[in-house]
This record gives structure tokens, C-alpha cells and sequence, in this order.
């Protein structure tokens, strides 16, 4: 049995390879044996489908394929591929992507690996692009659920509420397609190399969103609140629409004119936009 999540592993592979850490990939690999179990416990894949984005050298993908019904690894680092090669070898039901995960066509990857059944994916999302992965995620074919790993601080955001300091666009967004939980905090300590900040495993159990809900307009109401979240609703949105019709459209939902994007709530927004839209 191979343990991938051994630091004297990675050196060796490391060694092996010629293998370097690329910092424009943010490559930082999880060492610790109890946040692997941690994530594949509570990614639940038991005879999923499955797919890993950045699986770096298959140390989380080693431990789910020993469950799943199919994994699939995405990985974009060409001199990764040998190495998933030999540690994912034994396994039938693995298989590797090599390819960019912002240009890939999940609809097509699902339909031809997966014949359009549900599938889960698992992450140690790279810090430089995760917002990015996620709404590509969400917004295509999207999975059942998603366990993910990010930096504490986009955690606090995707998990904050309606006047919380961390409360952002990214919060309206997640609250629209998904229940978030956090299954736990990883420290810096834990990946080689360690990193600069902690970092936080979640769940995200996607839902059908309100397809009455116009979408583009809703999260054009709430980028334009927050993007000039210091000033009072009424004007952080009046790039958008006239003054006075947003004072009447406030007084019809409840809102208050003179508070900020970060006093309203999911509910708020998709009641505007609805509101406005019938104008």
C-alpha cells in the first residue's frame, strides 16, 4: 500500500522525477495521513463517480479510488502525468485528464466518462484560480457535491452571512447555488511546501436554483453592490438604473435606501432584481 501522503514519499518521487514545485500552479501537497481520511470521509464517494481537479501526485486520488465507482483526475502539469501514471496504475476505475480544468467541457467529459450519471468532485483547489473553477463548476454540468479545499480567508467569504465583515459577491453567489459547510480547518503545516496561510475543507451541496430568477441581472445587481460596497445601495447601483426607480423598488421590497451591499441578504437581491425586472 502506498503512502502518498508520506513527506519521505514526495522527496522520493520528487528525487525520482526530477519533479519541482511550480508556485504559478500553487502546488502545495497535503502530508498528513488525518486530513486525507478527513476529506475522503467527508466527500462520501462510496460507489460515486468522481472527479479531482490538481490531484498533484494522486495522494487524495489514491485514497477515493479504493471506494469510488470511477475517478477521474484532472491535472495540467505535464510533468505530473508520469507520476499519476505509476502511483493510480493499479486501479481500473482511474482515470487521467490531461488538460486545462478552465478549458474543459464538463458536459461532454460527464456524458462520455460518467453516461451522464451524477458525480461528486473533490479538490485541493489552486489558490490562484478558485473562484474561477468553482462558478465554471457550478454554472456547467454541475455534480452533486463538491469538497473543496481553499485558502481560510475565501472560506470566510463563501461561508458568511449577510453583515459579516467577509460578506462578499462570492457569499450571494454561493448561497444561490449550494448549502455550504465547513468540515474542517487545515493548517500550513500540513503541505509541502508549506504555504503562507491555512487553509479550510468544504462541502458544498449543490441545489436547483429558482430558474424564474433572472441570473445574469441578479449577480449584475449584487457585483455592482459590492464593488462600491462603502456607498449606500441606492448609489452603488444607480450605474444600473435611475435613482428614483430604485427608491421605489427598495420601498416595495423593504429595503433600506441608505443601507450597504453587505446589509442585504440572498433574499433581498433576488426580490430586486425580480422587482426590477418587472418594470
Amino acid at each position: 500500500m502506498k503512502k502518498l501522503y508520506s513527506p519521505k514519499t514526495v522527496r522520493e518521487i520528487m528525487d525520482l522525477y526530477g519533479f519541482k514545485f511550480s508556485k504559478s500552479l500553487g502546488q502545495n501537497f497535503l502530508v498528513d495521513k488525518n486530513f486525507v481520511d478527513k476529506i475522503v470521509d467527508a466527500a462520501d464517494v462510496k460507489n460515486q463517480n468522481v472527479i479531482e481537479i490538481g490531484p498533484g501526485i494522486g495522494t487524495i486520488s489514491y485514497e477515493m479510488a479504493k471506494l469510488a465507482k470511477k475517478v477521474l483526475v484532472i491535472e495540467i502539469d505535464d510533468s505530473l502525468i508520469p507520476i499519476l501514471e505509476e502511483n493510480l496504475g493499479d486501479f481500473s476505475n482511474v482515470k487521467i485528464i490531461h488538460q486545462d480544468v478552465l478549458k474543459c467541457d464538463f458536459n461532454q467529459l460527464v456524458e462520455e466518462e460518467f453516461g451522464g450519471e451524477d458525480f461528486k468532485v473533490v479538490s485541493n483547489l489552486p489558490y490562484y484560480i478558485t473562484t474561477p473553477i468553482i462558478e465554471k463548476l457550478i454554472e456547467g454540468r454541475s455534480p452533486s457535491d463538491m469538497t473543496i479545499m481553499v485558502q481560510k480567508e475565501v472560506a470566510d467569504r463563501m461561508l458568511a452571512d449577510e453583515n459579516d465583515k467577509e460578506y462578499s459577491s462570492l457569499s450571494v453567489f454561493i448561497k444561490f447555488y449550494a448549502d455550504a459547510k465547513k468540515i474542517t480547518n487545515v493548517p500550513k503545516s500540513v503541505f509541502m511546501p508549506k504555504p503562507k496561510i491555512d487553509s479550510t475543507v468544504l462541502r458544498l451541496s449543490l441545489r436547483k436554483y429558482d430558474e424564474k430568477v433572472d441570473r445574469d441581472r441578479l449577480f449584475a445587481l449584487v457585483k455592482a453592490g459590492f464593488n462600491k460596497r462603502r456607498k449606500t445601495i441606492l448609489n452603488s447601483l444607480s450605474d444600473l438604473y435611475p435613482k428614483d426607480t430604485l427608491s421605489l423598488a427598495f420601498e416595495k421590497v423593504g429595503i433600506n435606501k441608505r443601507q450597504r451591499a453587505e446589509n442585504l441578504s440572498l433574499d433581498d437581491y433576488i426580490n430586486l432584481t425580480n422587482v426590477l425586472n418587472s418594470k
